[in-house]
This record gives structure tokens, C-alpha cells and sequence, in this order.
């Protein structure tokens, strides 16, 4: 068991199961699933999915990392689906979202948190309601959209990502993506193994009896997804080349953050190691949850743990301790 000194409040998860996870349904018939789009600026048109039951107790907005999309949360949405109204959408990029040239749109953490602003807003999300999850490049984003707008939601959840800049708690590739000097051919090497990446991304590290299992329709997205004149690992690479400065902005600001804030961590995840995770709820003094035998993708690898997450985070209102 991973123990933990630390002036943050941490819990430590029950063992979970990972092998075929499922989800119990709710009694009550889930509202369909909506598909469409919408344009948040002039440069940029978002993939999302929502759906919407008729007395919605709360919103929850799903927000993915690389190399997913939007259906990585379908499983979890339909779940929650007869509670909350649920949306959740492509990051630029990625999906089927829009995939403007970098010099029309850096793919910067930062830009992101500005999409996520505007998504709220032309999405009518009402945020004193609102429940933002957020993985991997979705975490920093939220958290700066966050800074900037001290309402944007009532709670966010946040898990397995880096807030600072920690290249010795990052997976290899990951730490070349910072390095100017080795970006570039990081990104022709991403960029050539697409078929690679897809496939081993989110077992790296696990014996065969570790794996879990990933909807098909989730895995024809990604590469269906993947390309275009901007593809996955190009929005990928562009993030990184402006992943530190944000780091640092948001380090430099993160006391300034009002909006409660919960942590989430694969115990066994490899790519961005769960000290950055206690680095940052024990200066922050926010909630930290470990949850042992999860990697990076707990969302998919025990999706029942997410919905449990999300419940809890309305059950318990907004007080982040």
C-alpha cells in the first residue's frame, strides 16, 4: 500500500478489479445520447456528445487526454446519464473537432483552457452545477480556465497529469516532447507508430492478465480521428511546445485558485508518476486519492470508480476538504 506524508488530506482507494469492469445501470431509462456540434470561435468547431434527462440533478463535463476522444467517457455518461446532464467533447485536434494550423491555434494548454471557457458558455452550462472530470491534457486547462474564471464550476476533479514542470516524474517520450532537441523526432516517431499507439497506449507496462477492455466503437474513434493536416500527435506535440511556460504560469498562480479541487491518481501509472500527484495536493492542500493496481487511464480501466467520483462530488457539495 502506498503510504503517504503529506499535510494534504489523502485517501486510499480499496483494491480495485480490472478485469472486464462493469457498471451497475440505474433503475431509471437513460436519456439518449446527442451528437453534434458546436462552434465556440471562428477557428474552432467542437465534436460533443450530452445527454440530457429531464430533471437533471447536476451537469458533469468529461474531459479526455491523448490519444482518446469523447466516447473514452461513453460508458460512464450513459451511467450517469439518468441523474446529470452529461457532456463531453473533442479537445482540438483530436476527434472529429476542429484542426486549425498552429498559427491559428497553438494547441497550448492555455488555448485550451480557453476553449473549455467558451464550450461552457456556448453550451449554456449553468457552473454553479457544473462538475468538471478532466485527465491527463485535460486537467492543466481546467485548471487554468479555473484561475481565470473563479466560477466556471462547482468542483473539479482532476487526475493523472502534470502541473508542473517535473520532467523526472514524466514517461521517456513525454520528457523528449519538452527537450526543443528531440521534439521534432518525437513527433515524425508518434506520428509514424499511429497504429502502435492506438493499440498499446493504454496497456503499456501490464501483463497480458492486467489488461482491461476497451469498447470497439471508442477504438475506431481514435483512428478514425487521428488524422487530417493536423493530427493527434501534431495537437500533441504543439501542447508540449507550450506545455512548460504554462506549468510555471499556473505554479506560480495555483494559490490564487477559489474553485474546489479533488485529485485522482493511478497508483501504477507510468507516464506521469503519482509523486506529482502528492506534489501537488500536498502544496495545495487538496484531496488526493490514490487508487492502487490503476495505471493512467482509471476512467477506462475502472470506469465504476469515476461514476463513484462524480456522485460523491455532488453528495458532498462544494467543500473540497
Amino acid at each position: 500500500m502506498f503510504k503517504l506524508v503529506t499535510k494534504a488530506t489523502v485517501f486510499s482507494a480499496v483494491a480495485v478489479s480490472v478485469s472486464a469492469p462493469k457498471i451497475v445501470p440505474t433503475s431509471s431509462p437513460a436519456p439518449k445520447l446527442e451528437v453534434g456540434e458546436v462552434h465556440v470561435n471562428p477557428d474552432i468547431r467542437l465534436r460533443h456528445m450530452v445527454y440530457r434527462p429531464a430533471h437533471p440533478k447536476g451537469t458533469v463535463l468529461f474531459l479526455h487526454g491523448f490519444p482518446e476522444t469523447m466516447y473514452a467517457w461513453k460508458p460512464i455518461a450513459e451511467s450517469l446519464s439518468s441523474d446529470y446532464e452529461v457532456h463531453a467533447f473533442d479537445w482540438p485536434g483530436y476527434g472529429q473537432s476542429s484542426r486549425p494550423g498552429a498559427d491559428r491555434f497553438a494547441y497550448a494548454p492555455k488555448d485550451y483552457a480557453d476553449v473549455l471557457a467558451d464550450y461552457v458558455r456556448a453550451s449554456g452550462i449553468d457552473s454553479s452545477k457544473l462538475v468538471i472530470y478532466a485527465t491527463d491534457i485535460g486537467a492543466l486547462p481546467a485548471l487554468l480556465a479555473a484561475l481565470e474564471q473563479p466560477d466556471i464550476a462547482r468542483e473539479i476533479i482532476v487526475g493523472d497529469f502534470a502541473p508542473f514542470n517535473r520532467p523526472q516524474y514524466m514517461y521517456d517520450s513525454l520528457q523528449g516532447l519538452k527537450s526543443k532537441a528531440s521534439s521534432d523526432a518525437v513527433r515524425a516517431a508518434m506520428n509514424r507508430n499511429r497504429d502502435e499507439i492506438l493499440a498499446n497506449t493504454f496497456f503499456r507496462g501490464m501483463s497480458e492478465g492486467e489488461r482491461y477492455a476497451l469498447p470497439q466503437e471508442f477504438r475506431d474513434d481514435m483512428a478514425k480521428g487521428w488524422g487530417g493536416d493536423v493530427t493527434s500527435a501534431d495537437a500533441f506535440f504543439h501542447y508540449y511546445s507550450s506545455f512548460t511556460r504554462d506549468q510555471d504560469y499556473f505554479e506560480a498562480n495555483m494559490a490564487k485558485l477559489k474553485v474546489p479541487v479533488k485529485v485522482v491518481w493511478g497508483e501504477q501509472d507510468i507516464y506521469i508518476k503519482k509523486e506529482m500527484g502528492v506534489e501537488y495536493a500536498d502544496r495545495s492542500g487538496v484531496k488526493l486519492l490514490v487508487l492502487p493496481g490503476l495505471g493512467h487511464f482509471p476512467h477506462l480501466q475502472a470506469p465504476e470508480q469515476t461514476v463513484n467520483e462524480v456522485r460523491a462530488a455532488f453528495s458532498a457539495g462544494s467543500n473540497p476538504v
